[in-house]
């Protein structure tokens, strides 16, 4: 089988990307980071990526006038990658229409909530002000909706009588950790797809919320 080549998008400190990485390089994820792009310059993740000897990038959105122009160099970058996946670890931008139909089906994002609930930013603190019992994180495709393409997998956390938001992300971090390499993994084996409103986990559709995780 062949190695999946994959291309990570980040802004921050990449902590996914890391568990990604060491994934990776246990063998676990049939693939390889052939990239990662930032848009900021002085992104943690970048280091990280350094560290595991995979090229970096840097596209800076404030050298662009509009979103679309911005989008249409990082997506000439992504393709002269050749990638079979995308994987969007905390790249804080909205993506333009054009960019999300030109990787249809091999783009996945993780978002710190159990979409479709909080869609986003301040999911943390809204699933507290809410008083739900319970709170995580979801790996979907990415579609031209924010935060609205096919869910594959979730995992939940319950909110905690003292929580905050900081210590409730922390706790969703670490399920993230779990979930997003399993899905890369699950893509690299052919096992996972993408078909026109929903996601395919060995030839079955999943359900709205995929595979509940816990």
């Amino acid at each position: 089988m062949a190695s999946t080549r994959i291309v990570v998008l980040i802004s921050g400190s990449g902590s996914n990307l890391q568990a990604i990485i060491d994934h990776c390089q246990s063998g676990d994820i049939q693939g390889d980071i052939v990239s990662v792009i930032s848009n900021k310059a002085d992104a943690f993740g970048l280091t990280r990526a350094e560290r595991a000897n995979i090229p970096t990038q840097v596209l800076s959105h404030k050298e662009f006038d509009s979103r679309e122009a911005y989008d249409e160099q990082l997506a000439k970058i992504i393709d002269s990658c050749n990638p079979d996946l995308v994987v969007l670890a905390g790249f804080m931008r909205i993506l333009t229409p054009s960019l999300v139909q030109k990787f249809k089906g091999k783009m996945l994002n993780i978002h710190p909530s159990l979409l479709p609930k909080y869609q986003g930013l301040n999911t943390h603190q809204r699933a507290i002000d809410a008083n739900d019992e319970y709170h995580g994180a979801s790996v979907h495709f990415v579609t031209e909706e924010l935060d609205g393409g096919p869910v594959v997998v979730q995992a939940k956390v319950p909110i905690l009588p003292n929580d905050t938001a900081d210590v409730l992300a922390q706790r969703v971090h670490k399920q993230e950790h779990v979930i997003y390499p399993l899905v890369v993994k699950w893509f690299s084996e052919h096992r996972l797809t993408m078909e026109a409103d929903y996601a395919v986990f060995d030839n079955d559709p999943l359900p709205a919320q995929g595979v509940d995780y816990n």
